[in-house]
């Protein structure tokens, strides 16, 4: 998410819940939402009524930070969301899990979405063979997202399949990491987001 700066971890005491944006550190002791959640401030502790503006915000800021995205790119993703057939709130989720370091770091290939991005920036990734280096695109069913053939990119690939071998796929990917490919076998569904959020109060605050 571009602008922003200093610590990520108040992020995650901020929203009440891990957005996993420091990759291994977050599932050990070190987690600073482990050790303190409770919301970062002098004064963390407000007692007093949250409004149901307040809690649609909240959700919103979640679901932003937990993907790495700016206010201007979810703006963009929601209208294109309202446009599609079906419910809006599902259909948000589903294409920012189709976003491509999403998949890259659900696939195992990186520890946080952060890492992912880089990879992309840099042009180490690759849809159907060649360059993407776009972090927004999203991938579509019968795609195929690899890695490009560099030493460096793949025994890093390696150490990181090696690392999250005990956090498992979703099904509507299907990792190969002897050539370091996942496949794109269908559209994610709503059960299988990993951020638990209340999409329609989303759908409530960016309908106003």
């Amino acid at each position: 998410m571009g602008g922003r700066a200093g610590p990520v971890c108040r992020r995650c005491r901020r929203e009440g819940v891990k957005l996993h944006l420091k990759g291994e550190r977050c599932d050990t002791p070190k987690c600073a939402y482990a050790r303190r959640d409770y919301p970062p401030g002098m004064h963390p502790f407000r007692r007093g009524k949250v409004s149901d503006f307040a809690l649609q915000l909240r959700e919103k800021q979640k679901t932003k930070r937990f993907y790495g995205i700016g206010e201007r790119q979810f703006k963009r993703v929601f209208k294109e969301a309202e446009r599609m057939p079906g419910n809006t709130g599902e259909n948000l989720l589903t294409m920012l899990e189709r976003r491509i370091d999403n998949v890259v770091t659900r696939a195992g290939l990186a520890l946080s979405r952060a890492e992912a991005r880089q990879l992309i920036g840099h042009g180490h990734v690759t849809v159907g063979g060649r360059k993407v280096d776009v972090a927004s695109y999203l991938v579509k069913p019968g795609e195929i997202v690899g890695l490009r053939d560099k030493e460096n990119t793949r025994e890093q690939a390696k150490d990181r399949l090696g690392r999250t071998r005990g956090r498992a796929a979703p099904s509507w990917l299907a990792v190969d990491p002897k050539s370091y490919q996942v496949k794109v076998v269908a559209m994610p569904k709503r059960e299988e987001v990993s951020l638990p959020v209340q999409e329609q109060l989303i759908v409530e605050l960016c309908s106003r």
